[in-house]
C-alpha cells in the first residue's frame, strides 16, 4: 500500500464509519465533507442487530448503545381497522439469537459517535466545505478534484457522497435516481404531546391502502418521531420542505381515526419524496469504490439505509486488511462480497413496501393472516439473513 491517503468523499454516517473503519487497521483517511459543517440532518433511524455488530466492531459499541432507546417490540397495525396484525418481541431472546439488540436512535447523536471516534483518531483527517466533483487516475494512485479547486492525491476514493453522488456519476453514470411516487412528512415533538395511548415503546407501524404511519420514541423518551408516507404517485424529487398540517392529512382520509390523530399531534412537518436506484453489478472503478447511498441507495421500508452503509465500512476496512499490498484486489473483493446482499435489500423494501405498507384489499387480508400467524421463533428464522449479518458475511 503506498504512503497516500484514502480519501472518503462525503461524512455522514457510512463515510465516517469507513474512515474509523479503515483507522482501526492502520489506514490514513482523509474526509472531505460538501458542507461547511460535519452534522447529520433527520431524526430517527432504526437500529437492528446488525448495526451493532458494526458499532463493536468500528469500537464504538459502547458510545452507540448510550445513545439508543432500546424499544420493546415491533408492532404491525391495521390502519383501515385500527386493530393489532403482529408483535415482534425484541426480549432476551431476541437477543440471545442475534447477539444484540433492536433499537431506536436519533440520527444526530449516532453521527456524533462517530465523528467523536474519527475526531479522537490521529489518522483521519476531516476537512468541510470540500465537495468532490471528479477524479483520475493512473494505476497507483487517484487525483481528486474538488469544486473549491483544490485537489489530493491519494491511494483510493470511497464515494460515500450519497443519493446523488458526483462520484457514482463518473463511475456507473445513470442520471437521476428513481422516483418511487412515495411522499414522507416528518415530525419530532416532545412525549408529552403524543397521546397517551399510543405511547408505546415500541415501533409501530400502522399500515393502510397506499399510506402508513410509524412512530417510536428517541431521545430517552424526551421525543416521538413520527413518519407519514402517502404513495401519491409524485414524479419530482423533493427534500426537506417545509409543509403545512392540511397537506400531510391528504391521503388519510381512509384510515382509522385513533391513527389518524397522530398527523394532528404533528408540528413542524417536512416533506420528502422518496427515491432509490435499481441494483447494480459494479460500483468499482480500478481505486475508486462507492459506499452506502452512493453504492446502493433503498426504500426506508426495511429501515437499513444506516445499516448497509456500516456493513459496507466493516466489509471494506476488512478488505484493505486481508489485501493491505493490493488496493485494488481490495476493492474489488469488497463489491464482491456486498452486492448480493446490499441488491436484496434494496429489492426487498420495495416488495415489502408495496405488499406490507401500502397493501389494499385481498392483498392486504393475505398480508394480515400470515403476519398474524407467525410466532415470535418463525419470525426470528425469517429475520436471521439480515440481523445476523456483520458486513463480513456474504
Amino acid at each position: 500500500m503506498t504512503g497516500l491517503p484514502v480519501i472518503i468523499a462525503g461524512g455522514g454516517i457510512g463515510g465516517l464509519a469507513a474512515a474509523l473503519g479503515l483507522a482501526r487497521k492502520g489506514v490514513a483517511c482523509t474526509v472531505l465533507e460538501r458542507s461547511s459543517e460535519l452534522v447529520e440532518i433527520g431524526a430517527g433511524i432504526q437500529i437492528g442487530p446488525n448495526a451493532f455488530h458494526c458499532f463493536d466492531y468500528l469500537g464504538v459499541g459502547d458510545e452507540a448503545r448510550a445513545k439508543a432507546v432500546y424499544i420493546d417490540s415491533l408492532r404491525l397495525m391495521d390502519a383501515v381497522s385500527g386493530d393489532p396484525i403482529a408483535k415482534i418481541p425484541l426480549d432476551e431472546k431476541f437477543r440471545e439469537r442475534f447477539r444484540n439488540p433492536y433499537a431506536v436512535v436519533h440520527r444526530a447523536d449516532l453521527h456524533a459517535v462517530l465523528l467523536e471516534a474519527c475526531r479522537s483518531s490521529k489518522l483521519v483527517d476531516l476537512r468541510t466545505s470540500h465537495a468532490v466533483k471528479a477524479y483520475e487516475q493512473n494505476g497507483s494512485s487517484v487525483r481528486v478534484e474538488c469544486e473549491n479547486g483544490s485537489s489530493f492525491e491519494a491511494s483510493a476514493l470511497i464515494g460515500a457522497d450519497g443519493l446523488r453522488s458526483d462520484i457514482r456519476q463518473q463511475l456507473v453514470g445513470d442520471g437521476e435516481p428513481r422516483v418511487s411516487g412515495h411522499t414522507t412528512y416528518r415530525s419530532v415533538i416532545p412525549t408529552g404531546q403524543m397521546p397517551e395511548d399510543l405511547r408505546w415503546n415500541a415501533a409501530t407501524l400502522w399500515a393502510g391502502p397506499k399510506c402508513h404511519i410509524v412512530h417510536y420514541p428517541l431521545k430517552g423518551w424526551k421525543l416521538f418521531n413520527l413518519v407519514v408516507t402517502y404513495h401519491n404517485d409524485v414524479d419530482e424529487a423533493v427534500a426537506g420542505k417545509p409543509v403545512s398540517k392540511d397537506e400531510v392529512r391528504q391521503g388519510f382520509e381512509h384510515i382509522a381515526p385513533r391513527a389518524r390523530q397522530i398527523i394532528e399531534h404533528g408540528d413542524d412537518w417536512k416533506l420528502w419524496v422518496l427515491c432509490d436506484r435499481d441494483p447494480i453489478l459494479g460500483w468499482v472503478d480500478g481505486r475508486v469504490a462507492l459506499l452506502g447511498d452512493a453504492a446502493h441507495p433503498m426504500l426506508q421500508y426495511f429501515a437499513q439505509g444506516a445499516c448497509m452503509a456500516m456493513e459496507d465500512a466493516v466489509c471494506l476496512s476488512h478488505m484493505f486488511e486481508l489485501h493491505a499490498a493490493d488496493i485494488e484486489t481490495a476493492l474489488d473483493n469488497y463489491m464482491r462480497q456486498r452486492r448480493v446482499r446490499t441488491a436484496r435489500v434494496q429489492l426487498d423494501s420495495r416488495l415489502i413496501g408495496e405488499y406490507i405498507y401500502h397493501a389494499d384489499g385481498a392483498t392486504a387480508e393475505v398480508r394480515n393472516h400470515i403476519m398474524s400467524n407467525l410466532t415470535p421463533e418463525q419470525w426470528f428464522d425469517r429475520l436471521g439473513w439480515l440481523y445476523g449479518g456483520t458486513g463480513l458475511d456474504a
